[in-house]
């Protein structure tokens, strides 16, 4: 089992970037795929990107391609999301999430959360 605890959210003006962390507990980091997702108000969670175990392999939402960037340190236990160029649709709860997997870089069935971090990007 992994928990996962996000940090790294804010209040930020269009245009500006942040970066968001995901620090897993565990032993067994490097088994799982990682995930960032997010939820607006109003709306069902979101696949934004994902990375596999050893980080060589990612995938990303359109919503976010060129614009966010995801890596993970399996030293330090800890996934990334790099998020520039942000926009007012931008905000949202961020998520992230891991799967036990070693093979691609799924987009669902993720088994674990974390308990997610605010982004909001003002106009």
């Amino acid at each position: 089992q992994v928990q996962l605890v996000e940090s790294g959210g804010g209040l930020v003006q269009a245009g500006g970037s942040l970066r968001l962390s995901c620090a897993a507990s565990g032993r067994t980091f490097s088994s799982y795929a990682m995930g960032w997702f997010r939820q607006a108000p109003g709306k069902e969670r979101e696949f934004l990107a994902g990375i596999n175990w050893s980080g060589e392999r990612t995938n990303y939402a359109d919503a976010v391609k060129g614009r966010f960037t995801i890596s993970r340190d399996n030293a330090k236990n800890t996934v990334y999301l790099q998020m520039n160029s942000l926009k007012p649709e931008d905000t949202a709860v961020y998520y992230c999430a891991a799967r036990n997997t070693r093979v691609g870089v799924p987009t669902t069935n993720y088994n674990y959360w974390g308990q997610g971090t605010q982004v909001t990007v003002a106009s």
